[in-house]
């Protein structure tokens, strides 16, 4: 029975009628209304194209006239960096900052365009930045190479920052200041530059007296001391500029020579730890002067993992670390007048600029450059650094001989670093060390052949070239000629070996070298082979010449008696040497010319002055001659310089511990 008849007869049992509304031509109707139908659902599933919007979005750029320059400390180097971050306190919320507040979003009207089918690919995701937000959890690197001339110059950058800070929130700021003798000017320093720097902020320091106490005051200041023992010298963070000058001249001079700096910068992240938390929320800037690296860079790791987790910036005024050297020497003067004010040339370690030495200590031949083995390397000590770096602070290295490129003026600064050239910051970016963990530095090492051969020469002790090589052989008689000869070839000797085994090493890297890709690693091992086989040649140079002239060596001229040996670029003792001369010269040159204007291309141009070989020559002088002694008499000298001389002098320090 069809659908059709069923409905008919229940149509009938329940009506009683004969004819119901499916009798006759009424199937046809329902035939029809039911394609109807089918047709309009046909229809509804067929998908309509998308429409197209009446509008577009056009996002304005700005112009890059109307951005603001950024000081030269700040810039950012084009060369890809190995990690991620921004040379400045900021870092990325910086960048942010240059662009505008509100997004600039124009609603520009269009003409209708017309329904076309096309295959649109979209991303999976489409962010807009909407406003300069930082997630809190961001790590911002800092900035490593900022110098300045003095003290007050320090304090001057460090405002600029203390003002950043507090354009962002309220702000809580820890001097940390060392103890040590040579520190005393600094602190002074300070204290001298304290109320400038209320004044050039636009803080009020009434001591109290903000709506609501000094809690809601927008900046408030803890003064620390470390030396040997590391002390809080303010009971509770202050807003009283006088509380705090009291307090930093209160600081007694630490004469142990002892410095803890990391562990007051741990203590300090531990204290004020509830600033970054509670109501209102603070910024934290911890600032520190010294002088020195630490006494204990072990507990530098811990120092760095608080203030990371807790968003603390560390900044550092401290000196420049001297180009791939532990120490230094510093010229001190006492502070206290009661004693000698002499100047004492003392060593004191503010070094290296990296995590282990990168760069071979070679000395010059002669005493024409001196001046050379003082070479500022345009970064601070390492482990501060790195302590900076890491936290999103700052490392002011303070000198105040520094010129901005080239040898200094004048003699060394009482309290300062004897260094005698300086670098241009701007070029000295691009051979930041890496400030990594030890971990992370080995395993590069380990990776690269090159690099391993530099540090593990350089951490051989330093090599001097011949010391006062014998240059002239007078010949009275064929056996006192060859004596001088013999005697002549043990200064060659003695530095032979260490000079074959510095060679060996720095060779063993060679094939790794084309591998660097950091123009600090690539001037480094490159002037340090360079200058390794420049020292090899000239002293085995010499002593093959030496050995050749025990075969016989005859005047030219007959006036003669003096043989003489001379520097000279020819190599005329040998095809090995002369391509161990020709390697050396195309290194340092390469050097020179690709790393200008850094500690390398100095040394690369000066090893290059230097010539390479040597060629004999001779002289006519009255060997037989005797030296007359120098007689004395005289009548004593000014009788007023005789009183002065019988003078008691001030007495030293028994030791003196920077």
């Amino acid at each position: 029975m069809n659908p059709i008849e069923m409905l008919r007869r229940r149509w009938q049992d329940w009506t009683g009628e004969e004819e119901t509304p499916f009798d006759g031509d009424t199937p046809a109707w329902m035939i029809s209304l039911g394609a109807l139908l089918t047709v309009l659902v046909v229809l509804s599933l067929i998908r309509q194209p998308p429409r197209k919007p009446d509008f577009m979005l056009t996002v304005n750029s700005l112009d890059s006239q109307d951005v603001e320059q950024l000081p030269d400390a700040f810039d950012a180097s084009n060369d890809p960096a190995e990690e991620s971050g921004a040379a400045s306190l900021a870092g990325e919320s910086a960048a942010m900052a240059f662009a505008p507040i509100e997004d600039q979003i124009t609603r520009t009207q269009t003409e209708p365009l017309p329904n076309e089918v096309a295959s649109i690919v979209a991303p999976e995701l489409i962010e807009l930045a909407t406003a300069p937000t930082v997630e809190e959890s961001l790590t911002v690197k800092g900035s490593a190479g900022v110098g300045a001339t003095g003290a007050v110059g320090a304090v001057d950058v460090l405002t600029d920052q203390i003002a950043a800070s507090l354009e962002d929130r309220p702000t809580l700021l820890v001097w940390i200041l060392d103890q040590s003798l040579s520190m005393q000017p600094k602190r002074q320093a300070i204290v001298d530059r304290l109320d400038r720097i209320y004044a050039e902020l636009g803080v009020k320091a009434t001591g109290g007296e903000q709506p609501g106490g000094k809690q809601h005051a927008p900046l408030l200041t803890s003064v620390m001391a470390f030396g040997q023992k590391i002390s809080f010298r303010t009971d509770a963070p202050t807003d009283d500029a006088e509380e705090v000058k009291k307090s930093i001249l209160a600081i007694e001079n630490d004469e142990s020579g002892t410095e803890m700096v990391f562990g007051a910068v741990g203590m300090a992240a531990e204290k004020f730890k509830t600033f970054r938390t509670q109501s209102p929320r603070r910024n934290v800037m911890l600032i520190v002067f010294t002088d020195e690296v630490g006494d204990d860079e072990a507990r530098m790791e811990d120092a760095l993992k608080l203030c990371q987790h807790r968003e603390i910036p560390v900044y550092v005024v401290g000196t420049p670390a001297p180009f791939g050297r532990r120490e230094i020497e510093v010229a001190y003067v006492d502070p206290d007048p009661k004693f000698d004010q002499t100047v004492q040339m003392v060593p004191v370690r503010q070094g290296p600029e990296s995590l282990y030495p990168e760069g071979v200590q070679l000395a010059f031949a002669g005493h024409g450059h001196d001046d050379l083995l003082r070479l500022d390397s345009g970064f601070g000590p390492f482990a501060l650094t790195r302590l900076c770096y890491e936290t999103g602070g700052m490392y002011i290295a303070v000198h105040p001989n520094r010129v901005r490129e080239g040898k200094r003026a004048g003699a060394t600064a009482a309290m300062s670093a004897r260094l005698d050239y300086f670098f241009d910051p701007a070029i000295m970016r691009n051979y930041q060390p890496e400030y990594v963990s030890m971990k992370e530095y080995e395993q590069k090492l380990t990776r690269n052949k090159a690099r391993a051969a530099l540090v593990t020469a350089a951490r051989m002790s330093m090599v001097d070239p011949m010391e006062n090589p014998t240059l002239e052989f007078p010949k009275t008689d064929e056996g006192a000629f060859k004596r001088s000869l013999d005697d002549a070839q043990k200064v060659a000797a003695k530095i032979g070996p260490k000079l074959d085994m510095l060679y060996q090493t720095l060779k063993e890297g060679e094939k790794d070298r084309p591998k660097l890709i950091e123009p600090r690693w690539q001037a480094g091992y490159d002037l340090a082979l360079g200058r390794i086989l420049a020292i090899k040649v000239r002293t085995e140079a010499y002593n093959a010449m030496l050995a050749k002239a025990k075969g016989g060596l005859k005047f030219e001229k007959p006036e003669s008696d003096t043989f003489v040996l001379k520097p000279a670029d020819e190599i005329s003792v040998g095809s090995a040497l002369e391509k161990m001369a020709k390697q050396s010269r195309e290194l340092l040159t390469r050097v020179k010319q690709q790393h200008s204007g850094t500690p390398w291309g100095l040394l690369a141009a000066a090893e290059l002055e230097e010539p390479i070989g040597w060629k004999w020559s001779e002289k006519e002088s009255d060997v037989k001659r005797q030296k007359r002694m120098p007689g004395g008499g005289g009548n004593g000298g000014n009788p007023k310089d005789q009183l002065k001389k019988l003078e008691k002098p001030k007495p030293k320090r028994p030791s003196v511990k920077l």
